[in-house]
């Protein structure tokens, strides 16, 4: 939602449309997906959705996790990149599905967005702090990058005065991502599935430290 309100500039074009304005001469400046590179940072179990999507409207797909091997990235449906560093300057939206560790904790600073292309959108539904705010402020103020799609902030919830509120180039959400009926159902569904196989024996589908479930399963 975030890239493709971005790209066509939906903001923009709905006060437009408000106002009666139907002058797409003022529209060129929209760009489209496909044909175009993304870099997914984090191809975990939301990162490989993600670049399904995106493979699907003709999209480049480029990832980079370093815990992911380069044959499973492929499967996941992005081509594996050895660092941030090499991916950055490849990309025309960069989105970021990490969770929040000492090792991504304001990755996308300053030093990373300035090594994005001119014109390059970012979008961040993973933890608010693994961007630089402020970084990502002046890259948008100095139209370095085009635009930015946050559904996640540093401080939640954001102060009503963060300046990139105020960016007609920023699309903003309050962290609802994944926030649907179906969602939740799905959530609930999980867990109860998870219990009952533990409650066999079972290994759980999701484990969050695997290396644990041999001592468990021998108690």
């Amino acid at each position: 939602m975030l890239m493709l309100a971005c790209v066509k500039r939906t903001r923009f074009i709905d006060a437009l449309t408000r106002r009666g304005e139907w002058d797409a001469k003022r529209l060129v400046g929209n760009t489209e997906l496909a044909g175009k590179t993304l870099g997914i940072v984090g191809v975990g179990n939301i990162g490989r959705r993600v670049a399904k999507f995106a493979g699907a409207i003709g999209m480049r797909v480029l990832g980079y996790d370093k815990y992911v091997p380069d044959d499973e990235m492929r499967r996941r449906g992005a081509e594996p990149v050895k660092s941030l560093e090499e991916l950055l300057p490849q990309v025309d939206v960069l989105t970021c599905h990490t969770p929040l560790t000492p090792e991504t904790a304001h990755m996308i600073d300053a030093k990373a967005l300035a090594r994005m292309k001119p014109g390059a959108i970012f979008v961040n539904t993973s933890r608010g702090p693994v961007q630089d705010e402020r970084a990502l402020f002046e890259a948008l103020t100095r139209g370095h990058l085009a635009g930015a799609g946050l559904d996640v902030w540093e401080d939640e919830p954001t102060p009503v005065d963060n300046p990139l509120l105020n960016l007609e180039n920023v699309v903003c959400s309050s962290h609802v991502a994944g926030v649907t009926r179906e969602a939740n159902r799905q959530m609930a569904v999980q867990v109860a599935g998870e219990m009952l196989r533990v409650l066999r024996g079972e290994k759980p589908e999701v484990l969050v430290n695997p290396e644990v479930w041999g001592h468990l399963g021998r108690r």
